[in-house]
């Protein structure tokens, strides 16, 4: 049924509390007691209280009862249809709203764009991110952020913990947010955050093209009462969307969006991969001397140089020692070793 829509959340609050006062009026003057008309609906007498108080919302089938007990001559259902009793809401307070559902959820399921959840940030990713906008040249503004998105990762690691499933999309693991060093400890983090039970983390490939159907951040927040909520994020403002109907609508597609991302495995995988392509981008400091192996003469053939060092093991050109560096894994590189060893390596 069409019903007005409307971004106030004041007259959403007062068109309640409106539609309350005629019940209640209309009951009184048929000279029916809040406990009679509840046996006569049937409902519980706390319910109706709540709903002549204008704090629960009722449904239609409750209108209707009502009209035809009361003999309202359809008044109530009238009032009812003119009334947007899920209006979305935009307001200042909107993070700390949000933070507020966050903290007691039972169930979270994100979708990220262009960068990591807030729940899964390392510190210096966090710091990049909050540093910049208008809280920008403001140093105490922007640990106070830093401080305060930090704080909200307890949860995850709490007794009561929520179970936490964040698809982000492949840009927000690509993205080179505070550059390569900082990204390579940042997706590090969204490894280890991945192996804890209560959190499941998938990546929407680029391969899905016009599949992803959200275009900006989209969060789905369960109550442990099972109420579920979405929040939205734009520029500067936080989008709350509270009628079931919406709500299933977003929550159907967002499943369909986790069954076609890659699984938690293959998803490891990638950030796995994208993780070792920054190696080659980051600063190289030598930890040790350069060695070659002890086959090596001088007689100027070729060979290569290693040594232990940041980001990884270090290789380069012994003809030029001032030439490009190579980073390799330790694990990537023992590999090697490993498979050069036993002769794996075809020399034909």
């Amino acid at each position: 049924m069409t019903r007005k829509k409307s971004t106030n959340p004041n007259l959403r609050s007062s068109a309640a509390a409106v539609f309350g006062a005629v019940l209640s009026s209309l009951r009184e003057s048929k000279g029916i007691s809040q406990g009679q008309l509840a046996i006569l609906i049937p409902c519980s007498r706390p319910h109706l209280s709540r709903i002549e108080g204008g704090t629960r919302n009722p449904q239609e089938d409750f209108v209707l009862a009502v009209d035809r007990l009361l003999e309202t001559g359809g008044q109530l259902m009238d009032l009812w249809k003119e009334i947007d009793w899920y209006a979305r809401v935009e307001h200042p307070d909107w993070f700390r709203r949000y933070a507020g559902y966050e903290d007691t959820a039972s169930t979270i399921g994100e979708f990220q764009v262009a960068h990591i959840s807030g729940l899964l940030q390392t510190e210096a990713y966090a710091r990049v991110l909050l540093g910049s906008g208008d809280a920008a040249g403001n140093p105490a503004l922007i640990e106070e952020r830093v401080a305060s998105r930090l704080a909200r990762q307890h949860r995850l690691t709490a007794p009561d913990c929520p179970l936490l499933m964040a698809v982000h999309s492949e840009a927000a693991i690509r993205s080179l947010i505070g550059g390569p060093e900082v990204m390579h400890e940042q997706l590090g983090h969204l490894l280890e955050m991945g192996q804890l039970p209560n959190v499941v983390i998938q990546i929407a490939p680029f391969s899905l093209g016009e599949r992803v159907p959200f275009a900006t951040i989209v969060s789905l927040i369960t109550s442990p009462e099972g109420r579920t909520r979405v929040y939205s994020e734009s520029l500067d403002r936080g989008h709350f969307i509270e009628d079931p109907r919406e709500v299933q609508g977003k929550q159907r597609a967002y499943d369909l969006l986790q069954a076609e991302a890659l699984s938690p495995r293959e998803s490891a995988d990638l950030i796995r991969s994208v993780r070792e392509g920054l190696l080659n981008m980051m600063p190289t400091k030598a930890d040790a001397p350069w060695r070659k192996s002890s086959y090596s003469g001088n007689n100027g053939g070729n060979c290569i140089e290693v040594t232990d060092g940041s980001p990884g093991q270090l290789v380069r050109d012994s003809k030029d020692p001032e030439g490009p560096i190579l980073s390799f894994t330790p694990t990537a590189w023992q590999s090697f070793v490993e498979a050069v060893r036993t002769d794996r390596f075809p020399t034909a």
